[in-house]
């Protein structure tokens, strides 16, 4: 049996399980031509196989980013997508490589800042965690990264804030910290008692930076 025949729509399941299972077996198998199968995929006429694809991507991305990496600019296609469960998909399956593949993410960063802002809360999640990786690559990228990031933390819902500052933390340095925190504690204040908790522990980390 094929990589693709083992994909939940071909079995006729709704659940993700199948796709979970597949990711795994590729992942442990270090299958690249079922990895790159599924990849294929990715156009295919059927919107349930397309999406069903992007889920085990996305998987082995979870477990072993290196066999993905290859995949970035069609990660970066699907952001275009009308179709939000493939643009948040994409943006899951880049941010688990932006790490290693930033240099070929940055032509496209205007993009991703435009995606991350107007977006579902799924897409604005990972993409900020696109945007904080491939910020610690270079000093450019940086300069053009942090301005929205630390915009990001100011105008997202309060109950997103330590989400959203949790994926921040690698773009943070004693440089840009005490701006962080000045946000925070302005944001504070919106929170419920266990959103602060949670805030108050990532403030911690970005004091002792």
């Amino acid at each position: 049996m094929s990589s693709i025949e083992k994909i939940a729509f071909y079995h006729n399941r709704r659940d993700e399980v199948p796709n979970q299972l597949l990711a795994r077996e590729l992942v442990e198998t270090k299958n690249i031509t079922g990895i790159r199968e599924i990849a294929a995929n990715l156009e295919n006429r059927s919107k349930n196989v397309r999406s069903d694809c992007l889920k085990v991507l996305y998987e082995i991305g979870y477990l072993d980013p290196g066999l993905i990496a290859e995949f970035v600019e069609e990660f970066l296609k699907l952001l275009k997508s009308k179709d939000n469960r493939m643009v948040w998909g994409a943006m899951i399956g880049l941010a688990t490589i932006a790490d290693r593949r930033a240099d070929e993410i940055w032509p496209q960063i205007e993009e991703i800042i435009r995606v991350t802002q107007t977006g579902t809360v799924i897409t604005q999640v990972w993409g900020t965690r696109v945007l904080a990786k491939v910020s610690t690559a270079h000093e450019k990228y940086r300069t053009r990264i942090l301005p929205v990031l630390l915009q990001q933390l100011r105008n997202c819902l309060a109950r997103d804030v330590p989400t959203h500052v949790e994926s921040m933390l690698r773009a943070m340095d004693r440089k840009n910290k005490d701006e962080v925190l000045s946000i925070l504690e302005v944001r504070r204040a919106e929170m419920t008692p266990s959103q602060r908790a949670r805030l108050n522990k990532v403030m911690k980390q970005i004091q002792a930076l």
